[in-house]
């Protein structure tokens, strides 16, 4: 039997992301601020783009009549690259005409100097207390060290052992330049728990021996737990007589080291304006900041193959930078149609959040949005990813609408988030001498059809940072 060859027709479907479709991808989870700095980026190195700031912009002037093309001269310009229809793709992107620049009034700007200001930390506070404290070489050695481990609220988080083994100290040398740095401003600097740090502030203040000294050493953990019967048992005192002494407690500063160690501000730049026209809600882009893109004229004009001084070599750079051009501008116009489409429909799926608050914020998932707007869900979470979009209720990350639902009794989905609100509001009107439990916040839920376990309560008060109630307990 001999060998005999077949030869076979197979049919096969791939998805290949082409160099286009990888950058519109990439485009899509930028920030507005990101996208500026990329497209900023991308005029410094590709020449063929420039940007047309829009109050330069001018009419363009009437097009005139082309001049006749000999067909000799139309043969020779004529290749692979002018066959193919740039113009009917891109041609909203293409200018022929050149926009020379209003000259603009460069003023003087102050110096830099005069702009820059920096805080000064809590290591930078305490160097230049121990400097003026102490001439001992040991001491602003140990000191240094000492300072170098403390945390963001001042909190010394290493042990003497440990600073022992820096030096090596002697031990004794270590706790008196550890006394030292607990003298420094702010008072309870350095201290190795909240204890001796409400310590150091108390005697500080010249409490030493008093009952509120001894409710800080003794009966701190009653204290935290709200026992204030048992505290004024075990010391003979009052309850009128204990609250004195509790409220000075109450105004010391668990943290000292955080007022030189403030958190910077994080300002959010919305991606989305939501704005209500007559009855309706639309999705309005902010483009304040993103350059405004065109194709150079002047580069253009260096693929002219009747140009005598463009040699091959200039006319394959030009291509290569003009087709990078064009595609990163639709890319662009791609990204701003996607995340207006996704803005849009989450604006019709929360018209009742937008009309009411929180409240009536309504369970949402991508697949919802996706299927709303014939995408997929990967497309749509790219969208959603570091953008803001600015509402009536106020600023809101996109991934905010997104959140799972609980049944309730009268058949509708209820937001999580929703749930989140309703327990804070039932706890901010209880009565702080009797605060509820979390049991009894399932009892008044389920009046009102909401039906969870006592644990996702629970859950949900973590989240929200909300003490147990025998923390928020007060008794006076």
């Amino acid at each position: 039997m001999g060998i005999q060859q077949k030869l076979h027709t197979k049919l096969v479907q791939k998805l290949i992301l082409t160099p286009s479709l990888q950058q519109a991808i990439k485009l899509l989870p930028m920030s507005t601020l990101e996208l500026s700095d990329l497209l900023n980026q991308e005029m410094v190195e590709n020449p063929m783009l420039e940007e047309v700031p829009t109050e330069e912009l001018q009419p363009a002037e009437a097009p005139t009549a082309p001049e006749k093309v000999e067909p000799e001269q139309q043969a020779n310009k004529t290749d692979t690259w002018d066959d193919q229809d740039y113009e009917y793709f891109f041609g909203d992107y293409l200018d022929d005409g050149y926009r020379p620049r209003a000259p603009q009034e460069i003023k003087e700007l102050p110096p830099i100097e005069n702009t820059l200001s920096t805080s000064s930390s809590l290591s930078d506070h305490l160097m230049w207390q121990l400097s003026m404290q102490t001439d001992e070489p040991i001491l602003r050695e140990i000191g240094s060290a000492i300072i170098g481990n403390l945390d963001d609220d001042g909190y010394l988080v290493a042990s003497f052992d440990e600073l022992a083994a820096m030096g090596p100290w002697p031990v004794g040398d270590v706790e008196r330049a550890l006394r030292l740095v607990q003298g420094f401003d702010p008072t309870g600097v350095a201290a190795r728990d909240l204890q001796e740090c409400l310590l150091l502030q108390l005697r500080h203040l010249g409490l030493e021996g008093t009952p509120t000294e001894r409710i800080v050493t003794d009966h701190l953990r009653l204290l935290q737990n709200h026992q204030v019967p048992e505290i004024a048992r075990k010391l003979g005192l009052t309850i009128d007589d204990l609250k004195e002494h509790i409220e000075i407690i109450r105004n010391l500063d668990p943290k000292p080291g955080s007022r030189y160690n403030p958190s910077q501000s994080q300002y959010v730049i919305p991606d989305v304006y939501v704005v209500k026209v007559e009855d309706q809600y639309v999705a309005v882009l902010n483009e304040d900041g993103l350059p405004q893109m065109r194709i150079s004229p002047v580069y253009r004009r260096l693929l002219d193959k009747s140009a005598t001084e463009n040699t091959d070599e200039t006319r394959a750079y030009v291509k290569d930078k003009f087709r990078s051009a064009l595609w990163l501008i639709k890319s662009v116009e791609q990204r701003q149609k996607t995340i207006h489409k996704v803005a849009n429909s989450i604006i019709n799926f929360q018209r009742d959040f937008l009309d009411h608050g929180i409240e009536h914020l309504r369970p949402l998932v991508l697949r919802d949005v996706a299927n709303d707007i014939g995408m997929h869900e990967s497309t749509v979470s790219r969208v959603v990813t570091n953008k803001y979009m600015h509402t009536p209720q106020g600023v809101f990350e996109m991934k905010y609408f997104f959140h799972s639902g609980i049944s309730s009794s009268y058949g509708e989905s209820v937001s999580s988030v929703t749930i989140k609100q309703r327990i804070r509001k039932i706890i901010d009107n209880e009565d702080p001498r009797k605060p509820l439990s979390d049991s009894k916040i399932v009892s008044i839920l389920q009046r009102e059809g909401l039906v969870l376990a006592r644990r996702t309560i629970a859950k949900y008060r973590e989240e929200l940072k909300i003490p147990t109630s025998n923390q928020r307990k007060v008794l006076y």
